[in-house]
């Protein structure tokens, strides 16, 4: 039970964040301007109508045309006869035809399931059945991956896209080499699929019916990457990613106190659009600005990421450190002039501090981190962009958002006392779709979401994230924080990047092993160990080290300690 007298006096109830925030943010939201992202996106599109909303592979779509796009496949849809509040899956990386249906699904009042491409039959089998989905858009790069399983759900409507299906006549050239080059099309065949052409053809000749969307009805539901169990989709509602985008607005203008503030603004898209991080922060944040969002389709591509990149003036990048990690191994990324740039926004895992030092020095601009989830829509936390230090926190609760650090029993702890973060504000999800049981899991009788991430806030509002609770490592009953060892490691000029996990050992409990990409093939085990000594005490050192060409990542880029544990 919450102890509610202690949370009261406690000094994180009187908000002592604000006294850090920087001057152009407000403690709380003013009211949204817009009922739903439906309305906040027909604004944008008459007010930025000859902009470039995004571009891919050299073409771009303006802000009118997308308009004109969304209109078509939301008429299409409504002529379905999908009801308000039905679920359309998603599965495409970042190409033109993702922000047209993603957002054609919201205006015809629908509910937007967004689906990662690189699924395997049984986890698409379980998403799909598992929001119910009645219409799915693909790339046909995924159509295999389909037909083993869309006769297994209650998916009754097939679009199937292909790569240069919006690039003009490039696209032909671009589809080309994509089915007969690369070879990227596996075969498949679904009599019953229609092409993304021709949906957009049949809508055409159909009126979009003004969809009566509301804050409270859901928007998105996004489903969480399944480490802390099953699959759960998150229930998104329209005042959810609204609040987190005015939160984000709101701190981004902070940006502009040392620089100019760009005419229009150029988002990079590295991250894909199906991850909430991208989603919010580069899609439905560049709509509301009238930015520029330069959608990259294969980030592991490096060579072909920087090429875009060399195109364009970057003022945006929210990435992961191991993109920013692998970017800066890259001959070419290092000749770029990145006089432009001036946000890197690091969020979905953990920045270290030699990523960050290097990324400030080499490009003249500092990452700032910042945290949040697939539940919290998703930052609920961010360092100052107007401060050029990097802190190894994850910052500041944004504006309507509280924190407090809680132990097992929900107790509210002290200033430096390492607890599990919970979070409260309007970005918040709604809770788990159809899990009523999982949703009380998480959250707290007074409202807030328990993350299962560990840390603790300092005498300022600022919070240090300690680890992940499930992957917290005990050895000899102290505990050792896997990124706490990742950090000292990555010091090392010969490491690339790392991974710590927990292994079984009969003297200690579990003991430290660290998997380790070499970035200097002369590295050794007992010289990254006597490094490792230099800065960790004993029960925090590794044990054991095993060098490997790569390690396991999701498609966001994520690190994957579960897949190094021992089955």
């Amino acid at each position: 039970m919450t102890e509610v007298s202690h949370a009261q006096t406690h000094p994180a109830a009187q908000k002592i964040w604000l006294a850090s925030y920087p001057p152009t943010v407000p403690a709380e939201l003013p009211p949204l301007a817009h009922r739903s992202i439906a309305q906040l996106f027909e604004d944008s599109c008459a007010r930025f109508a000859d902009r470039t909303a995004f571009s891919s592979m050299g073409k771009g779509i303006t802000f009118r045309e997308l308009e004109e796009a969304t209109r078509q496949v939301g008429a299409w849809l409504q002529s379905l006869g999908l009801e308000r509040g039905d679920r359309v899956a998603v599965m495409m990386p970042n190409v033109l035809q993702n922000p047209v249906v993603v957002y054609a699904i919201l205006r015809a009042g629908l509910v937007v399931v967004n689906v990662n491409p690189l699924y395997t039959p049984r986890e698409l089998e379980y998403q799909l059945n598992d929001s119910g989905a009645r219409a799915l858009f693909v790339l046909e790069n995924f159509a295999h991956t389909v037909q083993q399983v869309v006769h297994k759900t209650q998916v009754k409507h097939l679009v199937v896209t292909s790569m240069g299906d919006m690039l003009g006549l490039k696209g032909h050239i671009v589809n080309l080499i994509v089915r007969r080059v690369k070879k990227l099309v596996p075969a498949w065949s679904m009599p019953a699929a229609l092409s993304f052409k021709r949906v957009m053809a049949a809508g055409a000749g159909l009126s979009l019916k003004p969809a009566d969307t509301n804050l409270d009805d859901i928007a998105f539901l996004q489903y969480t990457g399944g480490t802390t169990g099953v699959s759960k989709g998150a229930i998104l509602t329209n005042r959810n990613l609204l609040s987190n985008k005015e939160q984000m607005a709101w701190w981004l203008e902070s940006a502009f106190l040392k620089k100019q503030r760009p005419e229009i603004i150029t988002f990079l898209c590295a991250l894909p659009l199906y991850h909430i991080f991208a989603l919010t922060v580069n899609s439905l944040m560049g709509v509301a600005l009238g930015a520029h969002n330069v959608l990259i389709a294969n980030p592991r591509d490096l060579p072909a990421l920087v090429k875009e990149m060399e195109k364009h003036k970057i003022h945006m990048f929210p990435g992961l450190n191991t993109l920013f990690n692998a970017l800066m191994n890259n001959a070419e990324f290092q000749k770029l002039d990145h006089s432009a740039l001036l946000m890197a926004f690091g969020g979905g895992m953990a920045v270290q501090r030699p990523v960050a030092e290097r990324w400030h020095k080499m490009t003249g601009c500092p990452i700032t981190e910042g945290y949040g989830l697939s539940e919290t829509s998703p930052v609920a936390t961010a360092n100052r962009i107007d401060v050029q230090e990097f802190s190894g926190m994850i910052g500041l609760p944004v504006s309507s958002t509280e924190v407090t650090i809680r132990d097992e029993d929900d107790t509210v702890l002290v200033f430096g006392e390492v607890g599990e973060i919970c979070i409260r504000g309007p970005q918040v999800m709604a809770g788990y779709w159809k899990r009523p049981d999982e949703t009380a899991k998480v959250m707290t009788a007074d409202g807030y979401f328990r993350s299962g991430d560990m840390g603790y806030m300092d005498e300022r509002g600022y919070i240090k994230i300690v680890d992940r609770k499930k992957d917290m490592i005990l050895v000899s009953g102290f505990n050792v924080y896997p990124n706490e060892v990742e950090e000292v490691a990555v010091m090392h000029p010969g490491v690339v990047e790392c991974a710590a996990i927990g292994i079984p050992d009969e003297h200690s409990g579990e003991a430290v092993k660290l998997f380790v990409v070499k970035k200097d093939p002369a590295l050794t085990e007992a010289a990254l160990k006597a490094h490792c000594a230099e800065y960790l005490t004993n029960y925090k050192r590794p044990r054991f080290i095993e060098f490997r060409n790569d390690l396991p990542k999701t498609p966001v880029g994520k690190i994957l300690r579960r897949e190094l544990r021992p089955k």
